[in-house]
């Protein structure tokens, strides 16, 4: 429905706008400036037809439209939501829900390294579970490796309790997540039992060459210059990388070198590597987060 639960749609439009909206049933009016109500009802006329082709929106997709709108690009959001990547194991369609999203996939498929770097909530981790798990399934790879650094605000894996598998659990937690999402958890433990997913500490990717894998580095920010080298070298044949991080969370102890902005500077010369940049518009998640994020980067700018 494009009204929305409540008319919650119609809500964010007459916030985003200074003319008024009144919705009677079915019917909408817009009284106010002729740009205005032009505007209005572009957006309207997108909402409808993605909902009459079987779209289901969310406040999130309405958002995103007054954004498009804003930068010119509102008749494209159209063909952004036709293609469907995968359905999770509740049956809900997975596509690519922002311009930025929709470049990354096209990278993804292009390419056989990608670094996806931009802030919280713009998709980089789920969408790279997504396509290794869309490659597992056409056989377009043998397995998937998860890994990532262990540095979270000063702890460390000796710190954690249980096994190794135990220990790297909770710092992969976003990455199980789709995974559950796509395989379900029986599948996934099947897979995880048989080698087809692989879950390791950065670390132990030392000495290794991954052929016929799709190997997605998370939360790259936190490397070394020294662990991206060893990481980006362990790439075989037939293999894929993505590498997904955001450069304003940099968690690394005072002094040290992110080996992802390093790898920005050093490897963009390289035509086989993809490098795809989310902006806070990109934030799929509560509309409120791309506004947290603005004022952060603000307040950063302000700091110098």
């Amino acid at each position: 429905m494009v009204f929305g639960p409540q008319d919650a749609h119609i809500r964010l439009l007459d916030q985003a706008f200074s003319c008024h909206l009144v919705n009677r049933g079915n019917e909408l009016m817009v009284k106010g400036s002729d740009q205005e109500v032009d505007a209005v009802f572009a957006i309207v006329s997108v909402l409808r037809e993605l909902v009459s082709k079987g779209y289901v929106l969310a406040e999130r997709d309405v958002a995103y439209a007054l954004t498009l709108q804003e930068r010119g690009e509102l008749s494209s959001m159209v063909s952004l939501f036709q293609e469907e990547l995968a359905t999770t194991i509740k049956g809900k369609s997975i596509r690519a829900k922002t311009l930025g999203q929709r470049t990354y996939i096209e990278a993804l498929r292009k390419h056989d390294i990608v670094f996806g770097i931009g802030p919280a909530g713009t998709g980089k981790t789920y969408l790279a579970v997504v396509m290794a798990f869309v490659a597992l399934k056409k056989n377009e790879v043998k397995r998937i490796v998860l890994t990532r650094p262990a540095v979270e605000a000063g702890e460390n894996l000796g710190f954690l309790p249980g096994d190794l598998q135990e220990k790297v659990d909770p710092y992969l937690r976003p990455l199980y997540d789709a995974l559950h999402d796509v395989m379900g958890p029986e599948q996934l433990a099947r897979s995880m039992e048989r080698g087809i997913v692989e879950v390791a500490p950065l670390a132990y990717m030392r000495g290794r060459t991954l052929d016929d894998a799709f190997v997605i580095l998370d939360e790259a920010q936190n490397t070394t210059p020294l662990q991206m080298k060893m990481f980006l070298t362990r790439l075989g044949f037939g293999s894929k990388m993505v590498i997904t991080g955001d450069i304003t969370q940099i968690d690394l102890p005072s002094g040290k070198r992110s080996g992802l902005k390093d790898a920005m500077r050093v490897l963009t010369e390289i035509p086989a590597i993809a490098f795809v940049q989310f902006e806070d518009f990109d934030v799929v998640r509560h509309p409120v987060v791309s506004q947290v994020i603005r004022a952060y980067a603000t307040d950063d700018e302000a700091r110098g």
